[in-house]
């Protein structure tokens, strides 16, 4: 969940075959089928497409919608899940930093949990639960789309290690150690100044616990110290569920530099291209930080917090005035691009931040029905079908594999 999630945007169902006219001809002649169009759409349904990052549940928390059947607001639903062939979208269950200081974390994460739940229990023909690769390939034998749990926060772990077993027992596959704070765990790349120098005494009895019982470590949101710290104590494969790439965006700690990149590769981890538009382009993220440097300065001056109603009034009504620079699909190829040149074809993946980042995804990749837009940016750029198979999901579930296997090893010991 980006800190920047505000609005939510809405666009089409991506056409199932994209058929363009020869201008001014005749009628007796057929029109020109775009075939590297049509043959990004039928990939889009065959191979497996994972998305590691969806604020689904923090979206519906805030207002309800039937996302089994198209939605007004926000970026999923189901018939736009299908039509993008979208197979295994990461449930975030976001919780606020907010959480900390009131306490109540472990409650609302059960919450969104309960609610991840209900869907698959509303609509069993369209939505199943997953707590494997091999759950996520099985649905998608049967035609359903699999629902996979990732906490994005680990304040609902809160001190106490058999909180950490009960969200696993509960399905959380990932955990994003923090969010925009330092949390008990570590330290924030958003935070002012950090608290641990990277992972608390608590953190490294965290990473050691995510190891021995096959929950991913997601350092999305960390600090670069933080980084280091999980990757040198960490038994497993880690992953970066939504970030980009820090060349693009020069100064920027939320996405990872060319350095970390390698690392990660280096340690059989995936990083999972956000789709925010600021996380895409410096230009994007200039104007954003902009923004929320006024929004910052209207709040104090007001003596308003964050989520209070004047406060939103007055984000949207600054937005409107001052929308955000988009990016385009081809950013998030060129982020694609740069972690393949880095660190190899095996360790990028697919990080959407969807329903998390307010309206702000790139032009051609709007929501969950766009996908087949980016396999044909990556089909253009020259990737075989074997590297986009492994870009849209096997790099994924290797991973998820390996830590599932890594616990088994460490609980047999």
């Amino acid at each position: 969940m980006s800190t920047t999630a505000i609005s939510k945007h809405t666009a089409s169902v991506a056409l199932v075959l994209v058929v363009i006219l020869a201008g001014c001809r005749g009628a007796e002649e057929p029109p020109v089928i775009d075939e590297r169009a049509a043959r990004s759409e039928q990939l889009a349904q065959e191979l497996v497409i994972v998305d590691t990052h969806v604020d689904v549940p923090y979206r519906l928390m805030e207002e309800m919608e039937d996302i089994s059947v198209r939605t007004e607001g926000g970026d999923f639903d189901y018939p736009r899940a299908v039509a993008g062939g979208l197979d295994a979208p990461f449930m975030s269950i976001y919780v606020p930093a907010s959480y900390q200081e009131t306490d109540g974390a472990r409650q609302y994460a059960d919450q969104l949990i309960d609610l991840v739940e209900s869907f698959s229990r509303d609509w069993p023909d369209k939505f199943a639960p997953a707590m494997s690769p091999a759950d996520v390939r099985e649905n998608k034998s049967r035609g359903l789309i699999s629902l996979p749990m990732g906490m994005e926060n680990g304040a609902p772990i809160e001190d106490d290690l058999e909180n950490l077993r009960h969200f696993h027992e509960r399905g959380i596959r990932y955990i994003t150690l923090t969010h925009g704070e330092n949390n008990q765990i570590c330290d924030s790349s958003y935070a002012d100044e950090g608290k641990w120098g990277g992972l608390s005494p608590f953190g490294r009895e965290v990473v050691a616990e995510m190891n021995r019982l096959g929950i991913m470590i997601d350092i999305s949101h960390v600090t670069d110290e933080t980084f280091y710290q999980v990757l040198e104590q960490s038994q497993a494969p880690v992953i970066a569920s939504h970030s980009s790439c820090r060349r693009y965006t020069p100064g920027w700690e939320r996405n990872m530099d060319d350095e970390m990149i390698q690392r990660l590769g280096e340690q059989g981890g995936v990083i999972h291209i956000n789709f925010g538009s600021a996380f895409l382009t410096e230009e994007s993220y200039l104007h954003s930080e902009e923004m929320w440097k006024v929004v910052d300065e209207y709040l104090e001056a007001n003596g308003l917090e964050w989520e209070s109603e004047e406060a939103v009034e007055f984000i949207e009504a600054y937005r409107k005035e001052n929308p955000p620079i988009l990016a385009d699909v081809a950013d998030v190829a060129h982020h694609i691009d740069h972690v393949v040149e880095l660190a190899g074809i095996d360790h990028v993946g697919l990080g959407s931040d969807f329903d998390g980042v307010g309206g702000t995804t790139p032009t051609g990749l709007r929501d969950v029905s766009y996908y087949p837009s980016l396999i044909r940016e990556l089909l253009d750029s020259g990737y075989s079908e074997a590297e986009i198979r492994k870009i849209c999901g096997e790099n994924t579930l290797r991973v998820w594999a390996e830590v599932e296997q890594i616990a088994a090893d460490l609980q047999a010991d």
